[in-house]
């Protein structure tokens, strides 16, 4: 166990500067200095829109051992409700994810895929939405706090298998909102800008956080408003600058639609062609991770830059015929 102490003041200090909180989830949450807010036994411990902690809600008796069952790394807390066992498993990131108009989008589906496939490993429910949390520095719950350092996100991932994000924004759950929400509302603008250009700025702006907020009331769970402004002001202004790009990808878009639709009506009888050419596609991958590999660039970048999972670049790299190959 680690001591309580620091755990309190490394928590402490990720805490929004004035987070929702709450004594009795039945009367709903209430806006506090965190000062406050550290002395209720439920709290947000994410800042509105930085992710240091992924935080998951598992209801059923056995959850403080959920982890350990589904072979995951071991929390950095767990508080469990000593009346029912019930239980939030937190893991604290070593550096927080940005999730507004200025964040890398790329890494924002990193974390999502990774809080779905640990949602999914753990038996966590699905519906939570992240916002408050067990409090981990209250005497409500059963606190149990590990020595672990912050974990990087390649790290995590090492432990599950990536999948694709869920599309229908009827199901999607998590910062896999942001993600559906970003891609509704970008696919839209591409097509839009060209009618929307003699009409200003403004208007357009108007234009694109309507789609936004239309994309965001599909959800179970919308995601707050905050976040859905920083994604259309990051739409927004992307598009509106470079309509021309944003025109060539719709069309690019449309086209790799169409190749996808008659790709499938030809399936019977390309399949033999096709496997050969997903298999020279994933041998030309795995050449690329081995020479970003030797340039010194690391197992997570380079997941990045592929679009694979670090566990398959990691695969890849162990591969002895593979390095036969360079």
């Amino acid at each position: 166990m680690i001591n309580n102490h620091q755990f309190t003041a490394d928590f402490y200090a990720k805490l929004p500067h004035k987070p929702y909180c709450s004594d009795d989830l039945g009367y709903g949450v209430i806006i506090r200095p965190k000062k406050t807010a550290i002395q209720m036994p439920y709290i947000q411990h994410n800042q509105p829109c930085l992710v240091t902690s992924l935080v998951f809600d598992i209801d059923r008796a056995d959850a403080f051992f959920a982890w350990a069952d589904a072979n995951l790394p071991q929390p950095t807390w767990i508080s469990r409700n000593p009346e029912n066992y019930h239980a939030h498993i937190g893991y604290m990131l070593a550096a927080p994810v940005c999730v507004t108009h200025n964040a890398r989008q790329n890494i924002v589906e990193y974390l999502a895929k990774i809080e779905q496939a640990y949602t999914l490993a753990l038996g966590a429910d699905q519906g939570y939405v992240g916002l408050i949390t067990k409090n981990p520095c209250h005497e409500a719950w059963e606190n149990h706090i590990y020595d672990v350092q912050p974990y990087e996100l390649g790290y995590l991932a090492d432990f599950v298998e990536l999948k694709e994000l869920k599309t229908d924004l009827k199901e999607v759950t998590g910062f896999g909102r942001n993600c559906a929400m970003f891609d509704t509302v970008r696919f839209w603008a591409y097509k839009a800008i060209r009618a929307h250009l003699s009409t200003g700025y403004d208007r357009w702006h108007a234009e694109v956080l309507e789609q936004a907020i239309n994309a965001n009331s599909a959800f179970p769970v919308p995601l707050p408003y905050a976040a859905v402004k920083a994604t259309a002001k990051s739409v927004a202004r992307w598009v509106w600058r470079n309509h021309a790009e944003a025109h060539r990808k719709f069309l690019e878009r449309q086209s790799t639609k169409g190749k996808a639709g008659a790709a499938v009506a030809n399936a019977k009888g390309a399949c033999k062609a096709g496997g050969k050419a997903r298999s020279q596609q994933y041998s030309d991958m795995r050449q690329e991770a081995l020479k970003l590999h030797i340039l010194g660039i690391s197992k997570t970048e380079i997941a990045l830059r592929l679009d694979v999972s670090r566990r398959t670049v990691i695969r890849w790299l162990n591969n002895n015929e593979l390095k036969k190959v360079i």
